[in-house]
């Protein structure tokens, strides 16, 4: 099951809850910090790539730097995910063919906008709110200013289209505890109607 939602929906939080509830979640934003760690899998083709000002000195990449080249040369954007894109995706399906469970959540950030991954998936589960509460969540969370919250949004799938291709949506308008009762919901139909399934 593909786990989905715009920037401060509550996707991490969501996907806490599944894992809480014994279900192997994989999330594809964690395995890009461990590719691009201290001695991760994708540094090498990213220092040949761009040279060691790319790393710190760690050997991890130095997303500062790679933020402000990116800026500057929007196709060392597309050099970068030319190396990640298909090693994140390797490991997540590596992930998934080893999950343990009766189905697996796999948490892909832009899963409507990166359709590859839905080949993988028998049903895709979107983590809404409302725009305004988007913008509040990430602001304080993230120390943004409005302008780079709403900047960020922009670059994803517009909300009314995210919730139209979404087979499931949990409404994360009420809180926390609401959003934990919707997602142990969702296991139980999940368990009911999708074991056997492909995950």
């Amino acid at each position: 099951m593909g786990l989905t939602g715009g920037i401060g929906s509550g996707k991490s939080a969501a996907a806490d809850r599944f894992a809480e509830l014994g279900v192997p979640v994989i999330d594809t934003d964690q395995i890009a910090h461990q590719l691009t760690g201290p001695g991760g899998a994708a540094m090498a083709a990213i220092a040949q790539a761009f040279g060691q000002q790319a790393l710190t000195a760690d050997g991890a990449l130095d997303r500062a730097a790679m933020r402000q080249k990116i800026f500057s040369n929007p196709d060392s954007k597309h050099q970068l995910e030319a190396i990640l894109h298909p090693a994140i995706y390797d490991e997540s399906v590596r992930r998934l063919q080893a999950a343990q469970g009766e189905y697996a959540v796999l948490v892909v950030p832009l899963l409507f906008e990166n359709e590859r991954y839905l080949p993988l998936l028998a049903r895709t589960l979107v983590v809404d709110c409302d725009e305004q509460t988007q913008i509040e969540r990430v602001m304080r969370r993230n120390g943004f200013a409005e302008q780079g919250v709403r900047a960020i949004m922009a670059a994803q799938l517009p909300r009314n289209e995210r919730l139209r291709r979404a087979d499931d949506v949990i409404d994360n308008n009420s809180g926390l505890a609401e959003l934990r009762l919707q997602v142990d919901a969702k296991h139980g139909y999940y368990l009911a109607n999708l074991v056997n399934a492909m995950f």
